[in-house]
């Protein structure tokens, strides 16, 4: 197969002037040569697309492809990780893991958080704050957590992230609108164990593909996965493969959220446990980070005993599968 791969290379964006913070979404050459050469060793062709604007440029001056490798974050907007997905949908190009209409979702976690609860998804209590005016019909008991509503890699997460008291919350909510321009979920604080769980498949076919646990160690901020512990997370945080009786209760929940939300190929759910240690949804990630190194699917993956390269086979044939039973409809 001809297969192209989109994605937001992070040099381009660094020498546009992008901070290390805005651009730690993006990916490294090192994820792109690595799905490239697993591809190619399938007996694939690899054709380096680029970001949106190159996928543009290609399909305006008549490219096709057989599979488009999808690992685009997009630029610009609460849409953004939908503009590459909606393009190829639009061309009748199939691609790899899920739609515009589930990218736009899950980026805005408050209205994941809805959708997931609407479908018997247990997550915390939760608000949306657009504007200082919001915090005014806030309810909820302290402690809070409040985190800016549409972003990857830990941004905006820190140590402040955990709000004891209406000043706290007004000052943290504050920096969050003025620095991140979008709304601010603020969520009853969950004190409890956190799990990522990884996803492979679609629908029926969709599996756990392993559950580790998230601990701090060392220097690391043990209320919240913090950004601070994202980038240092060699010495700041220990995963941990686990299958105990609460790891195996968020795996259930997490496979529940996937299914129930129409997710698919491969992804994350991260799970925490509350102050009764039952476990809560926090987020889903349709769009996992496939950093051979530190990404997290590919670290609960490797502490399964499986190669990098079984892990981007099983995606890529996830997306074949779901092509050859249904055509270019994008469904389980």
């Amino acid at each position: 197969m001809n297969i192209g791969m989109t994605y937001d290379l992070k040099d381009d964006y660094l020498k546009q002037g992008l901070s290390c913070e805005e651009a730690a979404e993006f990916d490294s050459d090192v994820t792109i040569s690595g799905i490239e050469q697993v591809l190619t060793a399938l007996g694939h062709t690899v054709d380096r697309i680029g970001n949106v604007g190159a996928l543009v440029s290609r399909l305006a001056a008549g490219h096709s492809w057989d599979m488009v490798f999808n690992i685009a974050e997009g630029l610009n907007g609460l849409g953004r990780e939908a503009q590459v997905p909606a393009l190829l949908d639009a061309w009748s190009i199939p691609y790899t893991f899920s739609g515009p209409e589930l990218m736009t979702l899950t980026l805005h976690k408050g209205r994941t958080n809805a959708v997931a609860r609407s479908m018997g998804v247990p997550t915390a209590d939760y608000a949306v704050v657009t504007r200082m005016e919001d915090l005014d019909r806030i309810t909820m008991p302290y402690p809070l957590f409040a985190k800016p509503v549409a972003e990857g890699t830990s941004k905006g997460i820190s140590s402040r992230s955990v709000i004891h008291n209406a000043d706290e919350l007004r000052e943290v909510c504050a920096d969050l609108l003025a620095t991140f321009r979008q709304p601010v979920l603020v969520e009853t604080y969950l004190p409890g164990r956190e799990f990522t769980v990884g996803l492979l498949g679609s629908g029926d076919d969709s599996r756990v593909a392993g559950i580790i646990e998230v601990t701090a160690m060392g220097g690391g901020d043990a209320t919240a996965y913090t950004y601070e512990n994202k980038q240092d997370w060699t010495r700041r945080v220990a995963y941990s493969l686990v299958d105990d009786e609460a790891a195996q209760a968020a795996a259930q929940l997490a496979l529940g959220a996937w299914r129930s939300l129409g997710c698919l190929d491969a992804g994350r759910v991260d799970v925490r446990l509350d102050s009764d240690g039952a476990p809560r949804f926090i987020e889903v990630n349709p769009l996992p980070g496939l950093n051979p190194e530190s990404s997290d699917l590919p670290i609960l993956w490797r502490l399964g005993g499986k190669s990098y390269e079984e892990l981007i086979g099983e995606i890529f044939h996830s997306a074949v599968r779901r092509k050859a039973q249904n055509g270019d409809r994008r469904e389980a």
